[in-house]
């Protein structure tokens, strides 16, 4: 996973509460198991009319936020069923960090698991309001903080995601940290 420290990106701001997983990433398209490939079908049933043009009124279609890496919604976003794709589909759509009100738990968890930082910020209305405008901000991890619109908030963040994310670290790279004991052990135990 590459590291996430300190980004400026301009803002996509998808004004929504209650964004589920299967808006995320519609079930037709779990049948993947490699975590790439899924950006495509992000928010497939808001982005695409039913004969699969574009829906132009779709903030994604907006070449303004084209390349966008952070996306500021609602509350409680992610939430629904507990698939892990929504997270991989958000990363490979482009998305490094992500700024709402609340989060679904497991949808948090899972985004920071796969290395985009979920910021609970009770002022994502200020930041979505910033990307209509046409506004970027500034994420720094190290700080806590999100720069935006001249205004500057500070985010808590578990000091354990913290250093994952920092370090572009998944779980099995914390693991390998500890190959050397792990080897000593299976050689003690033959």
């Amino acid at each position: 996973m590459e590291p996430v420290k300190k980004l400026t990106s301009n803002i996509t701001p998808l004004d929504r509460i209650n964004v589920d997983t299967d808006q995320i990433i519609p079930k037709q398209f779990l049948k993947r198991i490699e975590r790439t490939g899924f950006g495509q079908f992000l928010f497939y049933g808001w982005r695409f009319n039913d004969d699969g043009t574009p829906n132009q009124d779709f903030v994604l279609n907006n070449p303004e936020y084209k390349g966008a890496e952070i996306l500021a919604a609602g509350d409680n976003f992610g939430c629904g069923s507990s698939r892990e794709h929504a997270p991989w589909a958000l990363q490979d759509y482009g998305f490094k960090v992500i700024i709402a009100p609340s989060y679904a738990d497991i949808f948090y968890n899972n985004c920071v698991k796969n290395g985009i930082l979920a910021i609970r910020l009770e002022e994502a209305d200020q930041v979505i309001q910033a990307g209509k405008d046409g506004k970027s901000a500034t994420v720094d991890l190290e700080s806590q903080t999100v720069n935006c619109d001249g205004k500057t908030w500070h985010f808590d963040i578990d000091p354990y995601w913290k250093q994952m994310l920092l370090n572009g670290w998944d779980e099995i790279s914390i693991t390998f940290q500890y190959e050397d004991a792990i080897s000593k052990y299976e050689e003690s135990h033959v």
